[in-house]
């Protein structure tokens, strides 16, 4: 298992912002049709389309009345997460988190994201497919033509961005994350991609605490984008960070990090538009924990390193 070749992604292309308000209205206003279920996933995830106006995008449908109940989290607020996590990140001036949106569907209030990944294939153990209806994802764009919408990316090989190699140092353009169990007696270099994209969501992860960063969680995008999905462990008052990307652990953060953080503190001021939001979404100490912890990144001027009382790896890690 040797480190494969990083590809560089070339330039990190900007958000079409002019297409996100029409992409956040057609999610939060539009018909809802639940097509699908993946089994596999913790809490209720279904896959769907929305349609407003002869327009239709894929999309992903996670019920409040899905959540299963956990030990540290209020019940009933993992939708809420996610999507006060898209605010958060386009605080930062970053969009690296698909459109999302709370809203009423099947089944009660939930969250509802753009889906960007490829379409659930109904082959696998994992997907269920309701009957009489097709699968969702980038297929399900313009309902007639068959052909997916100009905001959904089609699925096409990219650089790889997670790797297990047989070595005790990452190659060029990796960094290392820690050994990894492989089978019985024996364990690989789990590494991840050196990669811009992948250092701005440690950063981002550290701001909101994220405690499940898994390697499945990145849609690496043809166009150079990355996305990141499943956000609902997040902005606990407590440390709970635990992800697949602390190769930058202890080192000094970019200016443009920097940059974002600056822009996160100055829209969490009292009366700004951001904390009216949070504060319909997150606890009062919550919204808190986030300022202090983006006070505490500032002043450190560093990536976090990981703090030893909770699991710094998500298990599994994929």
């Amino acid at each position: 298992m040797s480190a494969p070749e990083r590809i560089s992604a070339g330039p990190v292309s900007p958000p079409d912002t002019a297409v996100e308000p029409a992409v956040e209205r057609i999610l939060e206003h539009g018909e809802l049709t639940p097509r699908g279920r993946l089994t596999g996933a913790s809490n209720a995830v279904l896959f769907g389309s929305v349609e407003l106006e002869g327009r239709v995008l894929p999309c992903v449908w996670k019920p409040v009345a899905g959540e299963r109940p956990l030990w540290d989290f209020p019940g009933g607020t993992l939708a809420a997460r996610e999507v006060a996590a898209r605010e958060v990140c386009r605080a930062m001036g970053w969009e690296l988190i698909p459109p999302t949106v709370l809203r009423e569907g099947p089944y009660g209030p939930g969250m509802c994201q753009l889906w960007v990944g490829p379409p659930p294939d109904e082959e696998d153990p994992d997907v269920e497919s309701f009957a009489g209806t097709t699968g969702a994802g980038n297929g399900a764009g313009a309902a007639e033509s068959g052909e997916p919408d100009a905001d959904v990316a089609v699925e096409e090989e990219t650089a790889p961005l997670l790797a297990l190699i047989d070595a005790e140092e990452p190659g060029p353009g990796w960094r290392a994350v820690g050994r990894a169990e492989v089978g019985a007696d024996r364990t690989a270099l789990l590494v991840h991609a050196d990669d811009e994209r992948l250092r701005r969501l440690a950063v981002l992860d550290a701001v909101i605490n994220n405690g499940d960063r898994k390697g499945g969680h990145l849609l690496p995008q043809p166009d150079g984008r990355l996305y990141a999905i499943d956000h609902g462990v997040t902005f606990h008052t407590e440390d709970k960070l635990r992800t697949l990307l602390w190769g930058w652990a202890g080192e000094p953060l970019p200016a443009t990090a920097l940059d974002a953080l600056r822009a996160l503190r100055a829209a969490l001021e009292p009366g700004t538009a951001l904390l009216t939001r949070l504060a319909e979404l997150l606890a009062p100490a919550e919204i808190e924990a986030l300022r202090g912890r983006v006070g505490a990144l500032m002043a450190s001027g560093r990536h976090p390193a990981p703090g030893g009382e909770w699991p710094a790896i998500p298990w599994p890690p994929i």
